[in-house]
């Protein structure tokens, strides 16, 4: 079996091509250059290093670049996890986040459509498409009504109803994996769950004096990345092509994370500020999934909440120095 991601660095990426590596397929990955070449390869330079999973240069808004990579590596199955990926920062740069998450996909789609029609397609889906909308017992399901309120989430309905209408139209396999909130070490430091965890660890060293963070009231349901692409590989492998939840259906206030982390740490209430720069203009108040559906597929996750935490406390705990701040 052939496999392509995009945007094979970043965090669901690197923990897919591992497992489908481990699985023996042939993995290739797209990347976009970057002026800093250890950005680009720094969560997969392993497997890369060993040849374990092939790279080559695109970019979700080049179209003849897309359709460059998948009519040369005509793979079995395409994982399209490129994008614009941090909600707040869509609202800073909202046209860039539509072109790449909506026009990208569309590229990617038109791209498989005309140069390798039998490729199964994943399309990396996000639970922010929901927005405050949730069913009568407060959970979000693959029928719940979607009304998203950020760039971000908008971006990715677009992306999904058009995976939808190709995969009708053109009888294509496409799947989106309407995944929820989910981290790891791997996860980039402008996150909330890294952020807390880093910055916490920062203010312990002395470095700075507070962790500034956003509204801590929100309530997200957090997994573990490598749990979920699990998921994303078991939807991938099924004789029809469906739609799934991934998550845990337990939700957390990021205050909850906060207390967790800074008892950990050694640190109290009073080195917590808020930075209204943080709030997004527009506020997901709520988000637990209902992942009934993917798991009568058999997948369930093994993870908790406080064993990822402590995962992440860990490695920051040993790779603090590496912490590039922004």
């Amino acid at each position: 079996m052939k496999a392509l991601i995009t945007g094979a660095n970043g965090q669901d990426a690197s923990f897919l091509a591992e497992l489908l590596v481990d699985k023996g397929y042939e993995v290739y990955g797209t990347v976009r250059r970057n002026s800093v070449p250890e950005s680009q390869t720094s969560r997969i330079s392993e497997l890369h290093r060993e040849k374990k999973v092939k790279l080559l240069y695109a970019d979700l808004n080049d179209a003849a670049s897309i359709e460059n990579v998948v009519a040369q590596t005509q793979p079995d199955e395409l994982y399209h996890l490129a994008a614009q990926s941090h909600v707040r920062i869509s609202f800073e740069l909202p046209h860039y986040t539509m072109q790449t998450n909506t026009i990208g996909t569309l590229n990617v789609l038109d791209a498989v459509r005309k140069n390798s029609p039998f490729t199964r397609i994943y399309n990396a889906a996000t639970s922010e498409m929901f927005g405050n909308c949730k069913d009568s017992d407060l959970m979000q399901r693959e029928h719940t009504r979607m009304k998203p309120v950020s760039p971000y989430g908008v971006s990715k309905l677009a992306a999904y109803n058009l995976c939808n209408n190709y995969r009708n139209a053109y009888d294509m396999f496409i799947c989106s994996g309407i995944l929820f909130n989910h981290e790891s070490t791997r996860r980039g430091i402008n996150f909330v769950t890294s952020k807390i965890v880093v910055d916490s660890l920062r203010v312990k060293k002395g470095l700075i004096e507070y962790v500034q963070l956003g509204n801590t009231q929100a309530q997200r349901d957090w997994g573990h990345a490598k749990d979920y692409v699990k998921a994303i590989h078991l939807m991938m492998q099924q004789e029809k092509a469906d739609d799934y939840v991934v998550a845990t259906g337990i939700p957390h206030k990021v205050q909850d994370i906060v207390d967790y982390v800074f008892d950990k740490v050694g640190l109290s209430k009073f080195h917590l500020r808020l930075d209204e720069k943080q709030l997004r203009p527009e506020e997901l108040n709520y988000l637990k999934g209902d992942a009934s559906k993917i798991k009568q597929l058999g997948w369930k996750p093994e993870y908790s909440l406080e064993r990822m935490l402590d995962e992440m406390i860990e490695y920051w705990t040993n790779n603090i120095e590496r912490c590039i701040y922004v």
